[in-house]
């Protein structure tokens, strides 16, 4: 049984970009273009790119000096660096996983072995047994990359819009045909427009991924899925050590007590009989024990992977103790944020709006607020001056809790709403939101706000619950 543990991959890579630079004018005609795929090729190529930037120098040291220290995270969520670490390296473990396996299924109808059998490539680089030559980070030709894919992804949304526009405008045209036999002035104008709408679909046809070669785009694709995951394997191997130790000297080093001949004979076995190249070993399930996730998804070589990654192992890790857990996460976002339209409303809130939101409270946090709100009668605390301190403790709490609602919303619509988006800026991490948040701890901090709001309402005649 062959190994591929045996096999450098990227000399494939640069060998196959010399084939393409020396095709000739005649078989790049012949080569298969995207076209109606490059929709769906884009929205992969701005999935890479947000990722590529989400592991920049400036992201991670937002993320170590700044997220995971924010005190809504630190006392919501946990303080525990190694634990908050190891929730943004798997998200961006299955975000990646999620992209990979885009790339494996359009490279199955391209021409190139090792992006036929990207999956497998795919499955050896999560092993830490890959030959990565010379793709890094950062570097010069990596950067020159992501700049084209953003080209790219930029004249295929225009693309998209193009498209949508023209065929409103074909329709807008049939109905103008039937009701106006004869053309008058504006059905000229009309139609001038609509010849320069046609004119620009032509163009942006020519330069978007439309035209591009599939074998060519995929490869860039599968190059950056690559140049991602070292770099992941990098930043988090120090927090996380079930991470493949990957270095250009490890693989040197690796290299040495290679059998070349063997590696020449499986390269050829490969171009010869597709697919039948089989497997001495499998990859081991690999969990992280302390949050319960899995850091390598492609644990078999069998097919479908793609329902391996759609498992949102991080998203379902919550335990029952959180929002996440609780399935509350983005009902609470929405109540915070409500609150914090009210306490920056300087507009009379309405009896309507004040029962509204009471409505949304779960029936614990009813009870909380109104037991609060009774000891707080029962004791006569209802001066200007605790209201002013009220205030303020209102404004440094939601100074805390606001964040979180913000990106838990935001979260929600970068990963379901809006899906022909083309958005290459870095995503939203969930620890950012309210997922993982201590559901008790956060039903606290929100009755806390409630009742504040209450009491400087009721002083300044705006009541949230009309005491």
């Amino acid at each position: 049984m062959v190994g591929f543990k045996h096999k450098g991959w990227l000399p494939d890579i640069a060998s196959s970009k010399r084939d393409h630079r020396r095709c000739t004018d005649a078989s790049k005609k012949k080569a298969p273009r995207l076209r109606i795929l490059a929709f769906e090729t884009a929205k992969s190529m701005s999935r890479l790119i947000s990722l590529y930037k989400s592991i920049s120098d400036d992201e991670i040291s937002r993320l170590k000096n700044r997220l995971i220290k924010s005190k809504g995270i630190s006392y919501l969520t946990s303080s525990d660096e190694e634990f908050l670490l190891s929730l943004a390296c798997g998200e961006r473990t299955e975000d990646l996983d999620r992209a990979a396996a885009v790339v494996a299924r359009l490279g199955k109808n391209c021409g190139d072995p090792w992006l036929n059998q990207f999956d497998l490539v795919y499955a050896d680089l999560k092993l830490g047994v890959m030959d990565f030559g010379k793709l890094e980070y950062g570097s010069r030709n990596s950067e020159k990359r992501v700049h084209k894919m953003e080209k790219l992804v930029s004249a295929t949304s225009r693309l998209h819009a193009a498209l949508a526009a023209l065929a409103e405008m074909e329709v807008a045209e049939r109905k103008m045909k039937r009701r106006n036999k004869e053309l008058d002035a504006n059905s000229n104008l009309f139609n001038q427009k609509l010849e320069i709408q046609r004119k620009d679909v032509k163009y942006l046809k020519e330069t978007s991924l439309w035209r591009k070669s599939r074998d060519k785009c995929v490869s860039i694709m599968a190059t950056i899925v690559i140049i991602v995951y070292i770099r992941i394997c990098s930043v988090f191997k120090p927090y996380i050590t079930i991470l493949p130790a990957i270095s250009l000297l490890n693989v040197a080093c690796f290299q040495q007590q290679r059998d070349l001949d063997l590696i020449q004979k499986i390269k050829q076995q490969m171009v010869e009989h597709p697919g039948h190249v089989h497997t001495e070993f499998k990859p081991n399930k690999i969990r992280f024990r302390k949050s319960g996730m899995f850091f390598n998804d492609w644990d078999t070589f069998d097919t479908e992977r793609e329902k391996i990654t759609k498992n949102n192992r991080v998203f379902h890790s919550a335990g029952a103790s959180t929002l996440g857990g609780a399935g509350l996460a983005l009902h609470y976002a929405n109540v915070i944020l409500l609150v914090k339209k009210y306490l920056d409303s300087s507009s009379l809130i309405g009896r309507d709006e004040r029962e509204a939101l009471y409505q949304m409270l779960p029936e614990n946090l009813k009870a909380s607020v109104r037991a609060k709100l009774s000891k707080l009668m029962r004791f006569g605390e209802d001066d200007a001056f605790l209201a002013e301190g009220w205030r303020a403790a209102t404004v440094e709490i939601m100074g805390w809790l606001g964040p979180l609602a913000e990106d838990t919303v935001k979260w929600q619509m970068e990963r379901h709403v809006d899906k022909l988006k083309f958005d290459t800026r870095p995503c939203v991490l969930l620890l950012q939101t309210l997922h993982f948040c201590d559901k008790e701890k956060t039903e606290a901090a929100i009755a806390e706000v409630l009742v504040a709001l209450s009491c400087v309402y009721r002083f300044e005649n705006r009541g949230v619950y009309g005491e």
